[in-house]
């Protein structure tokens, strides 16, 4: 099955995506991720069913967005998290802000401790 990465920029009134891939023009917009997938999924489906492709499901899309904007979108706390992957906090306040790019390794350190994260609080039952 075939991929498609949509990169993801927040704008003030909610996300915008477009196709990484240059031979792809498609691009959507939400207000929240869920929805820039959503309608990520509708905007490839009217572009192919024009082309005559097969249609794309919900498997078929990526979406992606950079370390500042998963820390903004989901209000992590940046000292709690970095102290949790241990990684320095000032260091990763950097890649947050900017001012810094992370390494591939550091990508990967941070990504990794955003799934674990994710899949413990998935594992919880809540009172």
């Amino acid at each position: 099955m075939k991929t498609y990465i949509f990169i993801v920029e927040k704008t003030d009134t909610g996300y915008s995506a477009y196709a990484k891939d240059d031979y792809i023009n498609a691009v959507t917009v939400g207000s929240t991720i869920t929805e820039v997938k959503k309608n990520a999924i509708e905007a490839l489906n009217l572009l192919f069913e024009h082309q005559g492709k097969d249609l794309v499901t919900l498997e078929s899309i990526i979406i992606q967005l950079d370390i500042a904007q998963v820390f903004d979108y989901f209000e992590i706390n940046a000292k709690a998290f970095s102290q949790r992957i241990r990684m320095n906090t000032q260091l990763l306040n950097q890649y947050i802000n900017g001012s810094k790019e992370p390494s591939p390794k550091q990508v990967s350190k941070i990504t990794r401790g955003l799934k674990e994260f994710g899949k413990e609080l998935m594992e919880l039952d809540y009172v």
